[in-house]
């Protein structure tokens, strides 16, 4: 049986991994009849109030805040070697572009965690294929922009432009569609980036599982 890696950002689309996105991502993957292992970085993140949108004061732990999504079955990615796995997904939410990569507020000058950008290109020299959602198509941007790799965020023309800036091609998409660089074994899709509604979400997210499924080896 295949087992892919599901990198998370914490729990909660405002300062984490996108619950929906996230969820969308575990059921499809399921449906394919491929497991999975959720994974997320061990290191803390300011806390955002859902109701108000406006920082707590508060931090709370990444890896901890996403082992709610996966139910407690969580690795720290610094133990994950990325050639180990058949293919990697990242959801979005604000916490791809503020715990995973700092693209919320440096945009194409951003970083990205070191040990995700190390288990992606560990995946990417194995030829794994890798599969980035929402925003996280920007940290995909980021680490693969230098080889011109093809990714969506959809129709935001500001986010598209700082895309562009990494190198990366960026080719416009809706909620339900996905843009594959086949050469670069990368496949994204815009889900709440564009979509009004989680049926939208899933219809992308779920086209993006289909087509990696029948990359993986």
């Amino acid at each position: 049986m295949s087992k892919v890696g599901v990198i998370l950002s914490g729990c909660g689309v405002f300062d984490g991994a996108e619950v929906q996105e996230a969820s969308a991502t575990l059921i499809a993957l399921a449906q394919h009849g491929i497991e999975y292992q959720c994974m997320a970085p061990d290191r803390d993140f300011e806390v955002i109030d859902h109701r108000t949108q406006q920082p707590t004061g508060e931090t709370r732990n990444v890896l901890t805040e996403s082992a709610r999504i996966a139910r407690g079955e969580i690795v720290d990615i610094k133990d994950v070697n990325g050639a180990d796995y058949d293919a990697f997904f990242l959801p979005g939410g604000f916490g791809a572009a503020k715990n995973l990569c700092t693209f919320a507020t440096k945009g194409p000058d951003c970083e990205v965690d070191p040990q995700v950008e190390r288990v992606l290109r560990e995946a990417h020299a194995a030829g794994k294929p890798l599969g980035f959602i929402c925003i996280a198509p920007a940290l995909g941007a980021k680490v693969f922009g230098g080889e011109g790799v093809k990714v969506t965020i959809g129709h935001d023309a500001g986010t598209a432009a700082a895309v562009s800036q990494t190198g990366a091609m960026h080719v416009e998409a809706d909620a339900d569609q996905i843009v594959v660089d086949d050469g670069k074994n990368i496949v994204s899709t815009p889900a709440y980036m564009e979509a009004k509604n989680p049926a939208q979400v899933f219809a992308g997210i779920s086209a993006l599982v289909e087509n990696i499924a029948s990359r993986i080896k």
